[in-house]
Order: structure tokens, then sequence, then C-alpha cells
């Protein structure tokens, strides 16, 4: 193969960078392959699609792997294996992101093995891949012959200081009070995701105008790409028509159109709905069966199925649509049945139930501190997360059986949700020394259990006596339309997710949007009927957070009896040596004796002391002696020390923690003390006073008479005047250099030597 011959072209984001695409230089062996590049940033796509279809496919094979290489910020990984291993929870979201735009553009009945890879190559540490992900993806598929319904692409809109942001760098979104990711074709809008700081719906409205007008000039770029890049990329993959058979589809029609419009008019449960469904479905076959034979059956068997669920669907929706009724009997804007309990779980920190029909869930929430904190390393650094969320789904949720393989795709999107749900109303950093962990368990599910979690996450947070703004709901909102008719549905079941053609998820307190999860399944959404949605999404929302507000309407005021209490304390940075001691041992050893965890953070001109103990009496003598160690001894202080040794001239007196004096034997009593063991002995305990602080040696002089009373008729001897003291001491002087004789000169001893 020759030399490749690179092609390329590019747009401008709304602040004036460049966007440049490239492709043909890279992977020329893939379908479609491109180099997406802003400044130093590079992001690798390439997609490969099967060329023969696997026997008895069923389903669309799509895979989209987001990942980032350390060796693109200059880093080395930091695992066992120095080398990029499974994806990472944000490369999981990312990877989440783009494959929900794709993955209902591909044509119907393309079922071909497909997969998309994306890798970050080089960061310049502050734009953010995420938000170049997607339209990484789609070059690659406009590149290719793949058959595609698209381009798409996909940006981030942020709103900083009031003013809203196409693609913001990482720096920059630090302050910003509302981050979607929206993904779209040129004419329609099609995944949303984000947080927000109890924005407004029109906030949100607006931001996703914002968007959409930048995915199309995107969009734009990637068309005139791909007539650069000529046939290859224009001329793509016949697709072998589904085949239909009229006839059937009619008998099929003839015999179940009714009974299903029956039951959809007929409010039951999920599991009774679900039997009555099936048993219509086995009439259908058994009847096809009679009349047509087995062979016909295994011939056209597929048929009777595609139809049956095609009908079934179809019978549904216009239930909804023309007479406003749902399949459990509710109106549109109607909400399941509510009930929540907290401290359900007498062990935990904090618990919550909560119960929304046919779909429960319970949160358990855990304080820990700063050694509990996730660490987290991706290319992008190494960070630590305070507040860890983790979903479970098990099988037994909705009465399967499936092993146990660790969380999936799914619930790693769902926990986001609602940790970025949760997150908005926790307390600064400064209020909350706590690492919080909060596991939601999925008990039952019919619909939306990321919203029940949002929830029982809430109370559980009020229970455990976290201050939090506010409680924080979430409601699933779907969306069923013809073209002339629609109808939008609050608090949506599993079924009408599945047969709807828009779910979205929004959280939120009574003051505005937390975070929002939509997906749309049709073109041409117009905004006034989201912007309907919208607001009888808020209505839900506002009529949960009262249910939630029944159970528990402000945060305990007291942690739970068994929860670790924490204090902060901030002493000066000269002292963080002496708390800790060397090789540890100081803190070690306070540890142990106070059975408490210590954690020490210089943080500016501060060391930030962290203590936590279940105890309030351990956390107390923690703090005391790091008050000791802290503290500056000034004179006229008292205070209770305890004798470490005695000498012929006084004793030595540990006062403070890390701090020791002399008490002289002259301070010991009024009365003339012969020798000091008369007085005290090694580990006496006795009030002192600090009187001075030795000018030569720079230790601290303590009296143990100044806190006596004085003996009654006790008279101080009188000492002589300052200028006689001197006199004395200079004949004392004199004395002792005359009994010394004259000093030796030090080169004649070492003459001598």
């Amino acid at each position: 193969m020759g030399k490749q011959i690179p092609t390329t072209t590019s747009f401008n984001l709304p602040d004036g960078r460049e966007v440049i695409l490239e492709t043909g230089k890279l992977a020329a062996q893939a379908d479609g392959s491109v180099v997406v590049k802003l400044g130093d940033t590079m992001l690798f796509a390439s997609v490969v699609s099967a060329t023969e279809m696997r026997e008895g496919q069923s389903f669309f094979p799509l895979s989209v792997d987001y990942q980032e290489k350390f060796a693109s910020v200059g880093r080395i990984p930091g695992n066992f294996f120095r080398r990029e291993a499974k994806l990472s929870e944000n490369e999981i979201l990312t990877s989440r992101i783009v494959d929900r735009v794709l993955r209902p553009l591909f044509p119907d009945g393309y079922l071909y093995d497909t997969q998309v890879i994306i890798n970050l190559i080089s960061s310049d540490g502050d734009t953010m891949p995420d938000a170049l992900a997607g339209l990484a993806a789609s070059t690659a598929l406009a590149v290719s012959n793949i058959p595609f319904d698209g381009p798409i692409s996909e940006v981030r809109v942020a709103r900083i200081d009031g003013e809203f942001v196409v693609n913001p760098g990482k720096a920059a979104l630090e302050n910003a009070d509302l981050d979607i990711i929206l993904g779209a074709t040129m004419e329609n809008v099609m995944m949303v995701e984000g947080e927000a700081k109890e924005c407004s719906e029109a906030d949100l409205v607006e931001a996703i105008r914002i968007g959409h007008e930048a995915v199309k000039v995107q969009c734009k770029a990637q068309l005139a790409l791909a007539e650069l890049v000529g046939e290859k990329a224009t001329v793509k993959r016949a697709i072998d028509p589904q085949p239909e058979d009229e006839e059937i589809k009619a008998a099929v029609e003839a015999l179940i159109k009714d009974k299903v419009t029956a039951i959809a008019k007929t409010p039951t449960e999920k599991h009774e709905r679900k039997e009555k469904f099936k048993a219509v479905k086995e009439e259908l076959k058994e009847a096809m069966l009679e009349k047509h034979g087995e062979e016909w059956m295994e011939e056209n068997g597929h048929f009777v199925s595609k139809y049956y669920g095609e009908i079934q669907k179809y019978a549904i929706r216009d239930v909804v649509l023309g007479e406003q009724i749902r399949l459990d009997g509710r109106k549109p804007e109607d909400i399941r049945h509510i009930w929540s309990e907290v401290d359900y779980l007498p062990s935990t920190h904090g618990s919550g139930v909560f119960t929304r029909g046919e779909t429960q869930a319970l949160a358990s929430l855990t304080l820990g501190t700063k050694t509990d904190e996730q660490m987290i390393d991706d290319a992008m650094g190494l960070h630590f997360n305070k507040f860890i969320l983790h979903y479970n789904f098990p099988a037994f949720s909705v009465g399967e059986v499936r092993p146990m393989r660790g969380p999936g795709r799914r619930e790693v999107g769902h926990a986001n949700l609602a940790n970025r749900s949760l997150r908005q109303v926790l307390p600064s950093e400064e209020d909350m020394p706590y690492t919080i962990r909060i596991v939601s368990d999925i008990l039952e599910s019919n619909g939306s259990s990321s919203m029940a979690t949002v929830c029982s996450g809430s109370l559980a947070l009020m229970d455990a006596g976290i201050h939090i703004k506010s409680h924080v709901s979430g409601i699933a909102m779907g969306l069923i339309t013809d073209g002339e008719r629609y109808a939008i549905l609050s608090d949506i079941l599993g079924d009408e997710d599945h047969l709807g053609d828009m779910d979205f998820k929004v959280t939120g307190t009574d003051k505005g949007i937390c975070a929002c999860q939509m997906d749309i399944k049709i073109d041409g959404l117009p905004y006034e009927i989201l912007e309907k949605a919208l607001e009888q999404a808020r209505q839900g929302r506002l009529h949960i957070l009262d249910k939630l507000n029944e159970t528990i309407d402000a945060p305990r005021e007291d942690l739970k009896p068994h929860a670790p209490r924490m204090e902060k304390l901030l002493i000066d940075k000269s002292f963080i040596g002496a708390v800790i001691g060397p090789g540890g041992k100081i803190i070690q050893e306070m540890q142990k004796e106070t059975n408490t965890i210590i954690n020490i953070e210089e943080i500016g001109d501060h060391g930030h002391v962290t203590i936590a103990s279940t105890d309030r009496e351990s956390l107390d003598m923690a703090i005391a002696k790091i008050k000791g160690i802290t503290q500056v001894p000034e004179v006229g202080d008292e205070y209770e020390a305890e004798v470490k040794s005695i000498k012929e001239f006084g004793a030595f007196v540990d006062f403070l923690p890390g701090k020791s004096g002399l008490v002289h034997i002259s301070e010991l009593a009024w009365e003339r003390v012969a020798r000091t063991e008369d007085v005290v002995n090694p580990g006496d305990m006795i009030k002192v006073k600090l009187i001075g602080l030795d000018p030569r040696t720079g230790k601290f002089r303590l009296s143990r008479k100044a806190l006596l009373p004085k003996p009654e008729g006790y008279v101080e001897r009188e000492r002589p005047p300052r200028r006689d003291r001197d006199r004395r001491d200079d004949r004392r002087g004199d004395r002792r250099d005359r009994d010394r004789g004259p000093r030796r000169d030090r080169g004649d001893r070492d003459k001598r030597w």
C-alpha cells in the first residue's frame, strides 16, 4: 500500500478556536478513521463493520468504546500492570453518551457487528475530550461506506458567569452553574445529559438551543470532509430490504388487535398484564399452527412474532393517544402511589426506603474519613472523590434469574445520574469533613429505578444528619406521538419506556433542576412540546418532594449514636511535623491511645487536622492532645503535669503533650526542701505554673509552690540588689579562674599528642 494522503477540513467553535478533522493518514484498513484536533488535544476514532451477518441475528450488535491513553498527558498508568486496562467509570460514561446518539441512526435491518473505538491520544490538560468523542465517532462513520443516517455531533454547553459557553475548558468549567452535553443531527436533538445548580426549565431549553446550533456547524464540516474523500465515503453499502408479508400481518392483526386493545384499556399490575399479553401470543401461535401446520410455522414463525410486537405496540399507543388512558389506568400526568421510610436499617449511619408504584429502592449511607476517599487515577490526573454513590440492579427486582457479574454500563450510568443530582445540595467541603458513600439497592423495578435512587438517597442523607440544602426528587417522563396527537406521560412504567418516542429524567429541588438525562427517538420534536414536557415534569417533581417532606422534612440535628464524630482543627503549619512526629510515631501513638483516626493536610499557611471517632470522650482526648502539641505556652498559664524524673536540683515534668520543663527544688514548696523526693516522685501528678523561660536554653521554668498558699508567718528572704549580685557573681568567677589555673594553649596540647 502506498503512502496515505491525508484529507482535512476544519470549522471554528463560537469563541473562534479551530477544530480540524483529518482522515487518510492513520488506520487505513479500518472502514473509517479520523483524527480530531483542537489545539494540542487529539482524538483518534475508528469504525469497522462486518460484511457478513451472524446466522439468526435479531438485534444490532454495536459496541462503542472510549478510552484515554495515559501517554496523551505524559503519564504512566499507576496500576499493577502499568498499562491501560478495563474502562474507567468516566470512560464508560463517555462511551454511553456516544452510543445513545449513534445507535438509533443505523438503518432498520442493519444487524452487522459494528465496532466504534475512540482514543484520546494527545491532551493539553484543559480541553475536555468527552465533548469531542461524538464528533470523532460520527466523522469516522461519515468517511466510511457504512450506512448511517447522520452525521451527528456532540457539544458541551455550560453557563459560566451568566454566559452560555460551548466546549469550555476544564478550568473554566469549575465556575459553571449549568453543564450539559448535547447530541444531535442537523435536524434533531437526540440526547441531553448534564447537571445544574438548581436552574430553571427555561435555562435548560436555552442551553439546548445554543448547543444544537453549534452541532449544525460540526455536521456540515463532516459532510464537507466526506465529499473530499469521495466515493469511499459517499457511496454506502447496500442494505437488503427487510422481508415483509402483508398477508400474515393482516391475519395477525385480525386475531390479536381487539384482545390487545382490551388489555390496554383495563388497568392491571405489571405481572398480571404480562401474563395476559403472553396468553394472547400463545393463542396466536396455536391458531396459526392449527391453520397452517408445523412446517409453515417453522418457515414463517418469525413473521408472526414480529407482527405481534408491532401490532401490540401500535394498539397500546393508540389507546393512550385516543383515550388518554395508560396501562395501569392512570391519566398522563398522574404519579403512582408513593410511600417512604427512614431509619429502616438500625446499624447504618443513615438509610431510606422509597417506593413508587412497583419500583423500590433501599439506600444505605456510610460516613467515613479522609482515608476512605475514592482515589481516581485516570489519564487526566490523580484526584479524590468524597461523595460516592453506587447503584445495584439485581435480577430479582424484575422477577428474573441472572448470574451476578458486577455492575454493567447501565448501572454505572444510573449511579452517575443520581450522584450528580444529590451532589448539588451537599454542604461545602469546609462544612462537610466526611467521606460519604450511598449504596442504592433496587429491590423492585417497573419504571425509573434511577429516580427512585435519587429519592431514597435524599432520604438517607437527611436521616444521617447531613445538612443538605433540601430534598432532591426525580421523575421519569415519556412521550408518545403519531405526528398529530401526542401524550406526555409522567412517572412512566417500564412498558411505556419501551413503546414511547422519548424518555427523559429530570431531578431537582423546589428551586430548580439539578440533573437531567434525555433520549429522543423521533424526528422533529418541537421545542414547544419539550417545554410543556419539562413543565409537567416540574409539577411531578414537586409532588414527589411533598411526599419526601412528609417522611422527613429536615436533616437530623445530630448524627446517629454509632456514626463517627468528626472534628476539624486548624493549626499553624509549623506544628505539622510536631503532631506527626519522627516517622509518624507521635500521631500513630495518639491514634492508638485515643482510638481515633487522625488526618493532617497542609493547605496554605495552615494544617487542616481531621479527627474522627465513634466516641465523644475519645474525640475530646485526641483534640486535647493535639491542642497541647500546638499550643504556645505563656507565662502565667497553669497546667496539670506529670513528674517524669527527679534530680538533686528538682523535678522534670510533662505539662503539655510534647512539652516538658523543670520545677527547681526551690519551687517545689515554700519551705526549704532538702531532697526532691521528699516532695514528689516519678509518676506523681502535680499542678504547676509557668513562671519563665530560660533565656540560655529555651527550657520552661515551672513552679509548684506558686499555686500553694503561703505558710502562716512566712517571711520571704530578701534578695540583694542587682548591683550587689553582679559583684558577687564576679567574685565567684575570679575565684573559679584562680582555682583552675592558667588555661593551656591548645597548640601546646596538640604538640604533646
